[in-house]
């Protein structure tokens, strides 16, 4: 039942606010002293308190209704205030209202307008609860996963990373290839290591090889090792990276751009564990879990005869997609404050600017503007110009009206604020109605 608390030493007031929240389903508490109204408060279940900012007869300073807002303030932090106020106390108001409390209504109220602003906080209220359920499930599941296996330290805090952590720790057991999908700077080598860290050979070596950062006449060399002289340069004979990682992982990374060559000597390792050494006619035998990546539509490349089809299907048995950061928001400030490790601080408006930038270059870029920032600020804190985001269309970033905040920001400005409604309105620039009405539209508000 939705429940509202009115303190006021006056009775006829709180019998005419309990007849007006009656008529409209709202269950009321009456309290004519600020005492009881605490004392009350401890003990039963309230969404919303309507308070006076008066209690004494022979004064009209408004001090007795600061300290009852202060006090339910520091015991309920998030719990919405309204305060009943005459004209003499309105400056104050005003203070309380810039300090947290959720409206001021002046004596004789509007009944219309008092109703309106309960409701609009009694599901606000809601909201809260459900925005903190939600956190705090979110929470047991990271802490789950973090009990369960080894994340090597990564740093996450939305869904969309744990769905792929989950996942990635499911299958690091089996002895299967894992294909790891997702784009340029996302985090795809950290996946591969986490699968690495829980799998059954996880004490041996963890070995990567980028393929698309070495020519392609060398390529084979580096996976399959070579003997002396069999190319130019080649002095002396040397291991490849599938001997290296005998007996633990191999990582491919931008598979896709290994030449088909090297496809088919990878796909007969694949099935047999063999493979010769570049000028050697030796078999060499190998155990090796092997992981792979790529940010290209290797279904694409299939059908553009650049990729074996074939072996598509034995690296891709299981695959793991690793969304982009623009997907994980909520990953993005603790991140932020991971790569700062205490340098510097960021300014509400550095927050606003990293939440709403689409970070084309995901975590990688993410790491390079805080790299460069923490070295700007100095001893102040990081300014939404010292991240030096692009500012112009087509460097996909998003510049945020005000008025217009994002679904995903005003998820994330709730979160922020730990579910304060009050708290996420101020750091967005909005009023609480206003963040309101962006909330039901959004589909945030929880129907009654």
């Amino acid at each position: 039942m939705r429940t509202v608390l009115i303190i006021d030493d006056n009775p006829s007031v709180g019998e005419a606010l309990s007849l007006l929240l009656s008529l409209h389903d709202i269950r009321p508490l009456v309290a004519l002293t600020p005492e009881e109204g605490l004392e009350m408060l401890g003990r039963d279940p309230v969404d919303v308190v309507i308070q006076d900012m008066n209690f004494t007869a022979d004064t009209t300073s408004g001090e007795e209704g600061v300290e009852l807002f202060r006090a339910i303030r520091e015991r309920h932090a998030d719990l919405p205030v309204i305060l009943l106020t005459a004209w003499t106390h309105l400056e104050t108001a005003v203070e309380l209202v810039k300090a947290g409390a959720a409206d001021y209504l002046a004596k004789p109220w509007d009944d219309a307008k008092l109703l309106a602003t309960v409701e609009n906080l009694l599901e606000l209220s809601e909201t809260t609860r459900e925005v903190n359920r939600t956190r705090q499930e979110r929470r047991k599941r990271r802490d789950a996963l973090q009990r369960k296996y080894n994340l090597d330290g990564l740093i996450f805090a939305s869904e969309a990373m744990a769905r792929t952590l989950d996942l990635a720790c499911q299958v690091a057991r089996s002895d299967v290839p894992v294909l790891i999908t997702g784009p340029n700077g996302a985090g795809k080598e950290r996946i591969a290591a986490i699968v690495h860290a829980n799998s059954e050979v996880r004490s041996g070596a963890f070995v990567a090889v980028n393929c698309g950062a070495l020519p392609g006449e060398l390529i084979e060399a580096e996976l399959f090792g070579a003997e002396a002289g069999a190319y130019t340069g080649a002095n002396k004979a040397r291991e490849g990276r599938f001997e290296l990682a005998d007996g633990g992982t191999l990582f491919l990374d931008e598979i896709g751009n290994l030449p088909l060559p090297g496809q088919m000597k990878l796909l007969r390792v694949l099935e047999t564990g063999q493979f010769e050494r570049l000028g050697s006619g030796r078999t060499r035998k190998v155990k090796v879990r092997v992981l792979s990546a790529t940010n290209a539509d290797l279904k694409a490349m299939i059908r553009a005869g650049t990729f074996r089809e074939d072996l598509y299907y034995r690296l891709n048995v299981i695959e793991v997609n690793l969304p982009p950061l623009s997907e994980r928001i909520d990953d993005i400030l603790p991140l932020a404050e991971f790569f700062l490790a205490g340098r510097a601080e960021l300014s509400d408006a550095a927050r606003d600017a990293l939440l709403t930038y689409s970070w084309p270059g995901n975590v990688r870029e993410l790491k390079n503007a805080i790299e460069r920032a923490a070295l700007l600020a100095g001893s102040g804190p990081i300014t939404p110009e010292q991240l030096n985001l692009p500012q112009h269309a087509g460097a996909a970033v998003s510049v945020r009206n005000l008025d217009e905040p994002s679904r995903e920001v005003v998820e994330t400005a709730l979160h922020k604020a730990d579910g304060v409604v009050s708290r996420a309105a101020q750091s967005l620039g909005l009023s609480r109605q206003a963040l309101y009405r962006r909330m039901e539209r959004y589909g945030l508000i929880a129907q009654a």
